[in-house]
């Protein structure tokens, strides 16, 4: 997707801003406006999370209010992991892209090609779910696979096949698990990479940024949630980490 590209090098930034909204709904609508407000400057892309919108009375219309206070220059990743046969997911498509106004959306890949195709516009980009970074007792995605690697390594591969014809499809790989993001980008070495779990969830930056980043620098959005929305201010939070991010790159894209 061009925009992320554009975006990405116009503010030197692989920071996503997670929008997960906690509180009283009128808490949450002041809080939207400023953690959007003090974190823009230092964002490549934001990603509300559909649950937390759906909980609410009312939480389409904030979603929706809550995409227009985004820059236009900013890609909105719509978070609702979405999953159901074609004629289901081209429905799914048109609420997060034509309803809501979102760039992009996460896509969980088990019903197969038929619940990813439908979101993969020209002009949108979809992130299908390879290895999440959540830690379950029993992973549907840690099963190996007797010619090698695990499920979500063969989700990762449908996914780059499909990416070939329908383009602008990339990955979402957590950062709790640093040798699973290389091995996805082995095999998948052009694609982005939409990647949770640094913060609260544990991940690792510095590992996280070695073994994910593309040979330009490139191809990871770094997505961080609470961290923000619970700061006392959201810009230092979310400049902070953005500083992290590119005091590490250039060791990791070269190392």
């Amino acid at each position: 997707m061009n925009k992320l590209t554009t975006r990405v090098q116009q503010a030197n930034s692989l920071l996503c801003v997670g929008l997960d909204p906690t509180g009283d709904d009128a808490f949450v609508a002041a809080r939207l406006r400023e953690v959007i407000a003090q974190t823009a400057e230092f964002a490549a892309a934001f990603k509300p999370n559909l649950a937390f919108f759906l909980s609410r009375e009312n939480g389409v219309a904030l979603l929706r209010d809550t995409v227009a206070l985004i820059p236009k220059d900013i890609p909105v990743i719509l978070d609702g992991k979405f999953g159901d046969i074609a004629n289901t997911a081209e429905h799914y498509a048109q609420f997060a892209y034509d309803r809501i106004g979102a760039d992009a959306v996460t896509v969980n890949p088990y019903m197969g090609d038929d619940a990813i195709v439908p979101f993969a516009r020209p002009d949108k980009m979809v992130f299908v779910l390879a290895k999440t970074s959540n830690k379950p007792a029993h992973s549907l995605q840690d099963v190996a696979l007797t010619r090698g690697g695990y499920v979500s390594d063969l989700a990762a591969r449908v996914s780059c096949e499909l990416d070939e014809h329908h383009h602008n499809i990339g990955l979402v790989v957590g950062a709790t698990d640093a040798a699973a993001i290389a091995r996805v980008r082995e095999s998948c070495p052009t694609q982005w990479f939409l990647v949770p779990g640094i913060g609260a969830q544990g991940g690792d930056l510095a590992a996280t940024l070695h073994a994910g980043l593309r040979v330009d620098g490139l191809g990871l959005l770094i997505n961080t949630s609470r961290a923000i929305w619970q700061a006392a201010d959201a810009g230092i939070a979310a400049r902070t980490l953005f500083q992290q991010i590119n005091d590490l790159r250039p060791v990791a894209a070269h190392a």
